[in-house]
C-alpha cells in the first residue's frame, strides 16, 4: 500500500515537473517575442532574403525561444498578415526544426549535469530585473530559463525515484515488443505523434522519452520511434492555429507537416542502419545495451541528425514544396459580394501584442484600399464608365458600406484585446493611432455611400447635370481619387518615407474648388441655367466630397501621429 502511495506521489511530481517545463518554455518564448516584437518584422524581412538565410533565421529564433511550435505559429501569423511570403516561411520553418534540437541537447544535459547551480542565480537575477520596468522582459526570460532547468532537475530526480530499471513489470512490458520489427517502430511512431498532438508540446514528450530511455527500460529503437512521432505531432499546433486563417497561412502550416512527414518516410526506409550510425557517433552499441547514461545523448544526436539532413535534402526544393502546397490548397474564388472576413487578422493567431499590432497595421492598410476601391465604384455610378447597370452598382456600394462598418468594429475589437496585454509606450501609441485611422476610414466609407445615395436620388428624380456640372464634378472626383491614393501610399510605407504636405496640398485644392463651385452654383441658379433642385443635388455631392477630403487628412495625420 505504501509503495503504491509512493508511486502516485512520484507520478504527480513527474507531471508537475512536465507542467513546469512547458510553462518555463512558454514564458521564455513570450518574453523573447516581447523583447524583439517591434523589430521582428524588420529582422525577418532582412534575414529571409534567400532560403539559406531564412533557414538560419528560423534556427536562431527557435534556439532562442526554445520552441519550434512558437516559431512556426509566429511564422504562420506573419504569413497570414502578409509580412512573409510562403517561400520565406517554408525556409524559416525548416530552420525551426533544426533549432528545436537544442531543446533535446539541454534535456540530455539535465540528466548528466547538475543544473541547480544555474537555477537559483537565474531566479535571483530575474526577480531583480522584473522590478525594473525597462528590463522586465529580460527578467521574464531568465525566470522562464530557471523554470525550465528546475523542471529538468525535477524530472531527473523523479525518474531516479521511480526506479523503473528495477521494476520487473515495466521491464517485461517494454521487452515484449519486437524492436526488430518495422510494425513495432510504426506503432511507437504513431504513439509519439498522438501524444504530442494531445499535449501540444514535443518538449514534454521528448522529456518523457529521455526519462524512459535513461532508466534503461525503453529500448533505444523505440525511443527514437517516439522522437520521430514527436516531429510529426508538433506540426499539429500550427495546423490547428491555421484552420481559421487565410489560405497562405494554411499553406505554410501544411508545408511544415509535409516537410516532417517526408523526413520520417526516408528515415523509416533506412531506419536500423541510420540509428546504428547515430549510436556509433556517441559510442553506444544497441546490441550490447547498458551504458544508459549515453541514451539521452543518442536521442539528442538522432534528433539533430534527422532534422539537419532532412533540411539539407529539402532546402533546394522550396519552390517545389510551395507548388505542392498551392496545388493541395488552391485559392478560393471570391464573389464580388464575398462574406465578411478580415484578410490579415486572425484572433486565434494572436501571439504577443507587438506582433498583433503588425497584423492590425496590415489590416488597416487593406481597409484603406477598400475605401479607395469603393470611391472608384462611386465614379462608375456617376457615369464615367458603363460596365454595370446603375441598380447593381448601387447595391454593391451598399454592401461595401456594410463591410466597412464591420471592418471598423472587428479591427477595434481586436485592438482592444491586444491592449489588455503589457505594452510598450510605442505600441500603445500605435494602437491609439490605428483606432483613430479606422474611425476616419469608416467615415470615408459613409461619405462614399452618401454620394451614391445622392446620385440615386438624382436617378429617381429623372434629372441630369449639364455638361459644365459634370466636368467640374469629375475634376473634384479626380482630386479625391488622388487624395485617397496618396493616403494609401502613406499607410503602406514608413512615416519617414513620405511627406504629409502633399496630402495637405490636395485637400487645399479640394476646399478651394468646393468654395468656387458653391459660389458658381448660386450664380447659375439665379441666372436660371438650371433649377434649384438639380443645384441642391449638385452641391450635396460637392460638400460630401469635401468632407471625404477632410477624412483623408485625418487618416494621414493619425498615421503621422499628429
Amino acid at each position: 500500500m505504501e509503495t503504491n502511495q509512493n508511486y502516485v506521489l512520484i507520478v504527480l511530481q513527474l507531471l508537475g515537473a512536465l507542467s513546469l517545463l512547458i510553462y518555463g518554455m512558454r514564458m521564455m518564448s513570450e518574453a523573447l517575442q516581447k523583447m524583439a516584437g517591434p523589430q521582428l518584422r524588420h529582422i525577418l524581412a532582412k534575414m529571409t532574403t534567400n532560403r539559406v538565410t531564412g533557414m538560419l533565421t528560423g534556427t536562431l529564433i527557435t534556439c532562442a525561444v526554445q520552441s519550434s511550435s512558437a516559431t512556426t505559429v509566429m511564422t504562420v501569423s506573419f504569413v497570414s498578415a502578409g509580412l512573409l511570403t510562403l517561400s520565406q516561411a517554408i525556409s524559416v520553418i525548416m530552420g525551426a526544426n533544426i533549432g528545436t534540437t537544442l531543446t533535446a541537447w539541454i534535456m540530455s544535459l539535465g540528466y548528466n549535469v547538475d543544473l541547480t547551480n544555474v537555477v537559483y542565480p537565474s531566479f535571483l537575477i530575474g526577480m531583480l530585473l522584473i522590478y525594473k520596468k525597462q528590463h522586465r522582459y529580460l527578467g521574464d526570460f531568465l525566470f522562464g530559463t530557471a523554470f525550465m532547468f528546475l523542471s529538468l532537475v525535477m524530472l531527473s530526480n523523479s525518474g531516479k525515484a521511480l526506479d523503473l530499471e528495477h521494476n520487473e513489470a515495466v521491464i517485461a512490458f517494454f521487452a515484449s515488443f519486437d524492436t526488430s520489427s518495422h510494425l513495432t517502430i510504426l506503432a511507437f511512431l504513431a504513439i509519439g505523434t498522438l501524444i504530442t498532438c494531445i499535449v501540444q508540446s514535443s518538449a514534454a514528450v521528448m522529456a518523457i522519452t529521455i526519462l524512459l530511455c535513461s532508466t534503461g527500460v525503453l529500448p533505444i529503437y523505440l525511443g527514437i520511434a517516439l522522437v520521430m512521432g514527436e516531429n510529426i505531432g508538433t506540426t499539429a499546433t500550427a495546423n490547428l492555429v491555421a484552420l481559421g486563417a487565410n489560405t497562405q497561412a494554411r499553406r505554410a502550416a501544411l508545408a511544415h507537416l509535409l516537410f516532417n512527414v517526408f523526413g520520417v518516410i526516408w528515415v523509416l526506409c533506412i531506419f536500423y542502419p541510420f540509428v546504428n550510425m547515430v549510436c556509433g557517433f556517441v559510442g553506444y552499441d544497441p546490441a550490447l545495451g547498458g551504458q544508459t547514461e549515453k541514451l539521452p545523448v543518442v536521442l539528442a544526436m538522432f534528433h539533430t541528425c534527422f532534422n539537419v539532413i532532412n533540411t539539407a535534402i529539402l532546402l533546394g526544393f522550396v519552390p517545389q514544396i510551395e507548388k505542392v502546397v498551392r496545388w493541395l490548397l488552391p485559392e478560393k474564388e471570391e464573389s464580388e459580394k464575398e462574406e465578411f472576413r478580415l484578410q490579415y487578422i486572425q484572433s486565434n493567431l494572436v501571439q504577443t501584442p507587438e506582433i498583433s499590432v503588425l497584423q492590425a497595421q496590415k489590416e488597416t492598410a487593406a481597409f484603406g484600399l477598400r475605401v479607395e476601391k469603393m470611391f472608384g465604384m462611386v465614379r462608375q455610378l456617376f457615369g464615367e464608365t458603363k460596365d454595370k447597370p446603375f441598380a447593381e452598382l448601387f447595391s454593391q456600394i451598399e454592401h461595401e458600406e456594410d463591410l466597412t462598418d464591420k471592418t471598423e468594429i472587428e479591427i477595434a475589437r481586436y485592438l482592444e484585446q491586444v491592449s489588455d496585454g503589457h505594452l510598450s509606450d510605442d505600441t500603445k501609441q500605435k494602437i491609439r493611432q490605428m483606432i483613430r485611422e479606422i474611425s476616419e476610414l469608416e467615415s470615408i466609407g459613409d461619405a462614399c455611400y452618401k454620394l451614391a445615395r445622392t446620385l440615386d436620388r438624382k436617378q429617381e428624380a429623372g434629372k441630369e447635370f449639364n455638361e459644365q456640372q459634370n466636368q467640374r464634378l469629375l475634376s473634384m472626383m479626380t482630386l479625391c481619387d488622388n487624395a485617397l491614393r496618396q493616403m494609401n501610399i502613406v499607410m503602406r510605407g514608413h512615416r519617414n518615407e513620405h511627406d504629409i504636405r502633399e496630402t495637405f496640398r490636395i485637400e487645399n485644392e479640394i476646399n478651394q474648388m468646393r468654395n468656387q463651385l458653391k459660389a458658381d452654383n448660386v450664380q447659375a441658379v439665379n441666372d436660371h441655367e438650371y433649377d434649384y433642385a438639380i443645384g441642391t443635388l449638385y452641391i450635396d455631392i460637392v460638400n460630401e466630397m469635401e468632407k471625404l477630403g477632410d477624412y483623408v487628412v485625418n487618416v494621414v495625420e493619425a498615421r503621422f501621429g499628429k
